[in-house]
C-alpha cells in the first residue's frame, strides 16, 4: 500500500505555505517602499525647511531641507564621502550640541581630499536631512567642497529579490520532498 507519510507532509506543506505567504507579504512591502520612495523625491524637490529631528530616525522629514544652531562641537571624524561632482574622498562629519536641546545632532560638513579636521567650532548650518538622520551641509562649511545630495534613489527597494527568494524556498521544499518520497517509495517497491 503506497501512503504518503502524514506528519512529514503536514510539516512540509506548512513550510511552504508560510514561505508563499512571505513571498506576497515581501511583495506587498515592494509596494510600500516605492511609495515612500516616492514620497522622498518629492520632499527633496522641496525648499521648505522642517525642524531638524532630534528625537528618533526622522523618516517622515528624510531628504527635506533644515537648518540647525551648533552650539559646540563634540566630536569630530572623517568618512567616506562623495563630492557634488563625483569624487571620491571625505565627508567631514561633526556631533553638535544644538541650541536649546541637549540632543546631539550629526553634520556632514563637507567634501575633502584629505583627513585634516576642519578649523570649525559651530554656528548656523542649513542642508538636507539625511538618513541617520544627518544634516548635509549645503552650502558647505569650513571652506570645504560641496557634497553630494542625499539621494532617495541610494535607500535600496529589494523586497522583489527577497519575494523571488521565497517562492524559490517553497518550490525547493517541494522538489526536495517529491525526490524523498520518489526514493521512499521506490525502496519500498523493491522490498516489496
Amino acid at each position: 500500500m503506497k501512503r504518503l507519510p502524514v506528519l512529514p507532509t503536514i510539516l512540509v506543506l506548512a513550510a511552504v505555505a508560510t514561505m508563499i505567504g512571505l513571498g506576497i507579504w515581501q511583495l506587498g512591502r515592494k509596494d510600500e517602499k516605492e511609495a515612500l520612495l516616492a514620497r522622498y523625491e518629492a520632499a527633496s524637490e522641496s525648499q521648505e525647511m522642517v525642524p531638524f529631528p532630534v528625537a528618533g530616525k526622522g523618516e517622515a522629514v528624510w531628504f527635506r531641507r533644515s537648518v540647525i544652531d551648533c552650539q559646540q562641537v563634540i566630536d569630530s571624524e572623517p568618512v567616506a564621502g562623495t563630492a557634488a561632482n563625483g569624487a571620491k574622498g571625505w565627508a567631514m562629519r561633526v556631533t553638535c550640541e544644538m541650541a536649546g536641546s541637549d540632543a546631539a545632532v550629526t553634520v556632514d560638513l563637507g567634501f575633502a581630499r584629505d583627513l585634516a579636521a576642519p578649523e570649525w567650532q559651530g554656528g548656523m548650518v542649513s542642508g538636507v536631512i539625511a538618513p541617520g538622520p544627518r544634516l548635509v551641509a549645503d552650502p558647505p562649511i569650513a571652506d570645504l567642497a560641496p557634497l553630494a545630495a542625499p539621494d532617495p534613489a541610494d535607500l535600496p527597494n529589494n523586497h522583489l529579490a527577497y519575494a523571488g527568494q521565497w517562492f524559490f524556498f517553497a518550490l525547493t521544499a517541494l522538489v526536495i520532498y517529491a525526490l524523498a518520497l520518489r526514493t521512499r517509495l521506490k525502496g519500498r517497491n523493491e522490498t516489496a
